[in-house]
This record gives structure tokens, C-alpha cells and sequence, in this order.
């Protein structure tokens, strides 16, 4: 499996990385890609999702946190610069060995750091009973795009205020009710965040897949149909 890198490592919005992933699918022949991003706190929100149901709009907007849609499946999600999220891209056109494969080599990442981890029929990974990532998936043009949240640290705060969850989720609770459904990597281990996205490249990828200005230009000019009101607030 190839690393996806950028011509240019700066700070870009979290459409851009949805981009990214769409137009590696179409483009790049490569069997199976991966990269990982970061991004300023952000919400994204299944394609199926209303975001007036999903966000707390409210607080997003006084708090400069940004929405998007997704064009994959599955619930609402927060990400900041604190944790890290993962990209797969595969020629493997069965959603579930896709799923499969991509999950357990996060359980092999997690385990060669010495993290016992388990997956769950959602596809999930859990540490010691807890989440540490959620995945989704899509299928575009003879290719599947999984994707997934890597919790190494966050702010507690935003995770649970910007997203309105169902009752039976306790948000009443608080950050605590959070704390105890999820755990943060950074708690387990002793190296810092860009040295756990050094050891996950180094770790599942052999070579690097390198795009050029031409492709990050093709990139943005798709971004733009992430960004539209009509795609963003399409339920």
C-alpha cells in the first residue's frame, strides 16, 4: 500500500481531504492508498443525516467550528487538530473486506504499540471497552473509500457541545458521560502525536504515491461541490 502526499503540507479545510479521497479513487490506479489528515475543529455528518438534527448550529458558528457532509454513511462526528484522521482508499470492491481489511490494520497498529484493541460489528475499535475509532464507508466507481476518526487527544468540550446526540446518549452528563464511552490514545502511550502518524505510515505503507500541483488544483475545483449549501444541507 502507497502513502498519498501532498506537493505542499499547509493548514486546508476538512473538504478538501473529502476531495481528496474522491478524486484518488477516480484517478490513481494504484490498488490500495492511504494517508492521514488534520484539521481545525470541524463537524462532518453522514450523507443521510439532517445537520439541523445532527450539529448544535448555534454553537458551531459561535465557536468557529466548521460543517460538512460526507459522502459516506454513519452518524456525526467532531475532529481537531487533536486527533487524526485516516484515509484508505481500495480497489476492493466488496464494502465488507474493505471494512475488514481496514480495520484490522488499525488493530495491528494499535497492538504493535502495545494497545490491546477489539473491533465491533459497527466498526468500531475499542481499548479497554472504550472508542478510540469509528469508520465509515463508500463505494465510487469501482473502488471503496473507508475512512475513520483516530482519537490521540481532543477538546472535550466541543466534542460534546457541538454535536447533539439522542437523549439515551446522556449529553445531560456531560463531558463525564463522554469520557466514560470513549478514551484518548495519548493516555496510552508515550510518543507524541506526529510520532504516532510517523509509526501508522511507517507501519502500512511501502512507497509513496505523490500528487502533483496539477492534481491539488483538480482537487480543489471538486472541493467546491463539498462546500455547496445544496449538497451540505441537502436534508
Amino acid at each position: 500500500m502507497k502513502y498519498v502526499s501532498l506537493p505542499e503540507e499547509k493548514e486546508r479545510r476538512l473538504s478538501f481531504y473529502l476531495a481528496m479521497e474522491e478524486y484518488v479513487a477516480r484517478q490513481c490506479s494504484e490498488h490500495d492508498l492511504f494517508f492521514i489528515w488534520q484539521v481545525g475543529p470541524s463537524v462532518i455528518f453522514g450523507r443521510n443525516q439532517a445537520v439541523g438534527q445532527e450539529v448544535n448550529e448555534s454553537y458551531c458558528r459561535a465557536n468557529g467550528i466548521a460543517m460538512y457532509r460526507r459522502k459516506s454513511g454513519g452518524g456525526c462526528v467532531y475532529a481537531d487538530k487533536g486527533n487524526m484522521m485516516l484515509s484508505y482508499v481500495t480497489a476492493e470492491e466488496k464494502v465488507n473486506v474493505a471494512f475488514y481489511t481496514f480495520i484490522n490494520m488499525l488493530l495491528l497498529v494499535l497492538r504493535k504499540l502495545g494497545i490491546e484493541s477489539v473491533s465491533t460489528s459497527h466498526n468500531d475499535v475499542l481499548v479497554e471497552g472504550k472508542k478510540v475509532s469509528g469508520s465509515a464507508c463508500y463505494h465510487l466507481n469501482g473502488r471503496n473509500v473507508v475512512h475513520a476518526t483516530l482519537l490521540y487527544d481532543t477538546r472535550m468540550e466541543h466534542m460534546l457541545q457541538a454535536i447533539t446526540p439522542p437523549k439515551e446518549k446522556l449529553q445531560a452528563k456531560g463531558i463525564a458521560s463522554v469520557r466514560q464511552r470513549i478514551t484518548l490514545l495519548k493516555d496510552y502511550l508515550t510518543i507524541s502525536k506526529e510520532e504516532l502518524k510517523t509509526f501508522i505510515r511507517q507501519t502500512l505503507c511501502e512507497g509513496e504515491y505523490r500528487l502533483t500541483p496539477a492534481d491539488v488544483e483538480a482537487i480543489e475545483a471538486l472541493e467546491q461541490t463539498y462546500l455547496e449549501d445544496e449538497f451540505v444541507y441537502a436534508l
